[in-house]
């Protein structure tokens, strides 16, 4: 009997202690200014993108999934800090009606588009990247 009130004192024990160090770690975790910050730096950086990828494809009304707005139904997106600058990826449609479109949009580190790639089989969209040597549509 004595043993096995021993254990049960012991479980508790370290049940309690596991649940301590898992609250003082999320605590710490979520008051980190330095997570904050970079959370906050890659928000900056996805709204940019949404209007870099609107004004570069010319398409002002788009749908868009994106690390802001994610949708596993669609797909997967992520955001993801280069040497020089950022990468992410998304997908975007014109309406209801389109398919969505898969992107993968690079900035430089002053936040300006070093490339973007769609697969799209919109002819306006061939016509944009034969004009601008950043912009690659796949079919």
């Amino acid at each position: 009997m004595g043993a096995v009130m021993n254990h049960r004192a012991g479980s508790i024990f370290f049940g309690l202690a596991v649940g301590l160090a898992i609250a003082v770690g999320s605590y710490q975790w979520v008051t980190d200014p330095d997570k904050r910050l970079e959370h906050e730096e890659q928000e900056r950086v996805v709204e940019l993108s949404r209007e870099i990828l609107k004004r570069t494809i010319a398409i002002h009304d788009l749908q868009v999934v994106d690390p802001l707005a994610p949708q596993r139904k669609v797909g997967k997106v992520y955001i993801y800090p280069v040497e020089n600058g950022w990468e992410l990826s998304g997908y975007y449609r014109r309406d209801d009606d389109d398919r969505w479109h898969p992107y993968l949009l690079a900035l430089n580190s002053e936040l300006l588009l070093r490339s973007l790639k769609v697969q799209d089989s919109d002819p306006g969209l061939a016509q944009i990247a034969a004009a601008n040597p950043l912009v690659d549509v796949r079919r």
